[in-house]
């Protein structure tokens, strides 16, 4: 990414941070009475809690330690806090004005008015942040049954568990790649995919206690297949490329694998390879030249985007991740508008796709838009 784009990007998330802190700050602080010192205990409780997040990302580069990994962890629910405090006292705002407007808000009744509102913004918000950390920390898993019209030299079923967005990091550590790992074991899948964002950005958290030195599926006899996300060019793609490869897991760069039978397996660089490393993967036309279309093809792509890419190019099936799902709601809704497919299944001509809303989180462990998730994808090969 150029000095100048970094410098722009940087600029209006820190103008858009700072702004919705400051509102939330300014409905908090008008709605305590100027008697006491609440104000003032006020005051320094937001402070800590506003900077908790950049100070985790900036102790995080420098030096990661357990109090990066708290900080982080207090910022991302604080992230969370935002989105949710913006919305609710924005629609407070609306009844406030209508009130006053009609009369129905009398001047003697602000204060109070302010008060409630900001309580109840508050309460709510902790209600569903809550309730979503602890649909986080349940993963599922969302099995899918798909036929390809093509036939293998050998199987003629293929299961799959297929993993986007791990994330792993300050805030998804051992316990949580313990449990995919878990898992993945008891789905006794004959290949696993990796696809993207497996690292949620700096590696030092990863590397400093091995994470994924507890990720293993010692029963898939076609191995470990992993992609890029966009994550792994945030936190420096030179280290955490060869980390990811020195357990055993084979990174996919615009390259073609071929599993026994003939199954072939394309991985992409993720498109935000130019953005950070000036770097354009290769078309994918290019990738696949010297593929069999009369054999099964699977393509991992981390972003779903250009699904017509693949049509043209004889995929049978398309895996993704990258969108949660918009992880919290109402951020489903925009995702939805983005991606063709921002989540779940679609087939276009003969190419199936199938995009997953992920295993870890970026930013809050919450999850009130969708839901954690492996996916189990059983292929049947040859039919008509």
């Amino acid at each position: 990414m150029k000095n100048s784009q970094i410098v722009i990007f940087f600029t209006v998330v820190f103008t858009i941070y700072s702004l919705a802190n400051i509102y939330i700050f300014l409905k908090g602080y008008n709605s305590i009475a100027k008697a006491g010192n609440f104000r003032i205990l006020y005051t320094l409780v937001f402070i800590i809690l506003a900077l908790a997040f950049i100070a985790g990302k900036i102790l995080e580069t420098r030096h990661s330690s357990v109090v990066s990994d708290i900080l982080n962890i207090i910022g991302g629910f604080w992230l969370a806090f935002m989105l949710y405090g913006v919305l609710f006292l924005l629609f407070s705002d609306i009844i406030y004005f209508s009130g006053r407007l009609t009369g129905i808000i009398r001047p003697e009744k602000i204060l109070w008015y302010k008060k409630w509102a900001f309580i109840i913004t508050v309460c709510v918000s902790v209600i569903i942040i809550a309730s979503g950390f602890i649909n986080a920390i349940i993963p599922h898993v969302k099995e899918y049954n798909i036929t390809i019209h093509k036939k293998t030299e050998g199987p003629d079923k293929l299961r799959i568990a297929a993993v986007s967005d791990i994330h792993l990091g300050s805030v998804i550590r051992k316990r949580s790649i313990k449990k995919l790992s878990a898992t993945l074991g008891s789905m006794k899948p004959d290949v696993i995919f990796l696809v993207g964002d497996v690292v949620d950005g700096e590696v030092g958290p990863v590397m400093r206690g091995d994470l994924l030195k507890y990720f293993n599926c010692p029963r898939c006899r076609f191995g470990m297949y992993a992609i890029t996300g966009n994550h792994e060019f945030i936190g420096g793609a030179d280290k955490t490329i060869p980390y990811i490869e020195s357990k055993g897991i084979r990174v996919l760069k615009d390259e073609v694998v071929i599993l026994d039978g003939g199954i072939q397996v394309a991985g992409r660089l993720d498109r935000d390879s130019r953005r950070y490393y000036g770097k354009d993967r290769l078309p994918l036309a290019k990738i696949l030249e010297n593929t069999d279309k009369s054999r099964p093809l699977i393509l991992l792509d981390h972003q779903p985007l250009n699904l017509d890419e693949a049509v043209k190019n004889g995929v049978d099936l398309q895996i993704s991740g990258h969108t949660h799902n918009g992880q919290m709601w109402p951020l489903n809704y925009i995702t939805r508008g983005i991606y063709e497919l921002s989540y779940g299944y679609l087939k276009k001509g003969n190419t199936h796709f199938i995009v997953s809303s992920g295993y870890g989180l970026w930013g809050p462990r919450t999850r009130s838009g969708s839901k954690s998730e492996v996916l189990l994808i059983n292929i049947t090969f040859g039919g008509q």
